[in-house]
């Protein structure tokens, strides 16, 4: 296999009319999900692990900017292979169950649903807090491992909004487009950690903020995940898909 067919076949992903649903919504999971309690309250001890330095360096910014560069975003490449890695079985899988497809989707919109009450609150069970304990400052040759460590402790924590991912790539039916909507949901979650490396001090305000309105931002979140498993509820998903798909088909180039 080329990097020529890796791309081909990452584009088509992309240009499907379903994957232009699908990836807002997984972005939108993954950024949710940086404001979750096992996150971000915990963010200068993540960033701490992940580069050897001391928490109190990390909050006033004295650590060097490459390796808060280097150990955030080789942090933030180990969870995103643990998640990538569930999202692409889960799309291998959706296609060999292509002819159950549609029942299927429906009890994974159902699924969303439960998951996006108990994001937002009003369904008060499941919802669990990640605490890490004795865990030692490696630094950055072993911040992918701590990653992947930390991507498959968090799945108590973050497990709604990665259940919407894991929906929608089982919907897509492709390993492929699974794995790329995994990585979409990782960069979402992992963008804020590298902003929050190299900068935060600056941006410990607009944390404190979110801090202060996360139940509000989990509320938001929770909707969101509620009106996307209404859609696979109801078949809605399948006819917004068929929508955009006629726009794309009647799209020509004005030159």
């Amino acid at each position: 296999m080329t990097p020529y067919d890796i791309g081909s076949w990452a584009g088509e992903a992309v240009a499907s009319s379903s994957m232009l649903l699908a990836l807002p919504v997984a972005a939108l999971a993954g950024l949710v999900s940086f404001f979750s309690p096992c996150v971000v309250p915990l963010l200068p001890g993540y960033l701490s692990y992940s580069t050897g330095l001391s928490a109190a360096d990390v909050m006033q910014d004295k650590g060097s900017k490459w390796r808060m560069l280097a150990g955030s975003l080789l942090f933030v490449l180990g969870f995103a292979a643990v998640f990538v890695t569930i999202s692409a079985v889960a799309g291998g899988i959706g296609r060999s169950l292509i002819a159950w497809q549609d029942p299927i989707t429906r009890i994974l919109g159902v699924v969303v649903i439960v998951v996006g009450l108990i994001f937002a609150g009003w369904l008060p069970i499941g919802r669990s807090d990640v605490r890490f304990a004795r865990v030692p400052k490696v630094g950055i040759a072993a911040a992918p491992l701590l990653g992947i460590v930390f991507g498959l402790g968090w799945t108590p924590c973050i497990g709604p909004t990665l259940t919407v991912v894991i929906s929608l790539a089982w919907h897509e039916g492709s390993a492929v487009r699974g794995a790329i909507l995994a990585f979409v949901y990782a960069l979402g979650l992992g963008l804020p950690f590298v902003v929050a490396a190299l900068a935060f001090a600056k941006i410990s305000r607009v944390v404190k903020w979110f801090e202060r309105h996360r139940t509000a931002m989990l509320r938001i979140g929770g909707i969101s995940m509620i009106v996307v498993g209404a859609l696979l509820v109801t078949g809605l998903w399948d006819w917004l898909m068929a929508w955009l798909r006629g726009i794309i088909a009647a799209f020509a180039p004005v030159i």
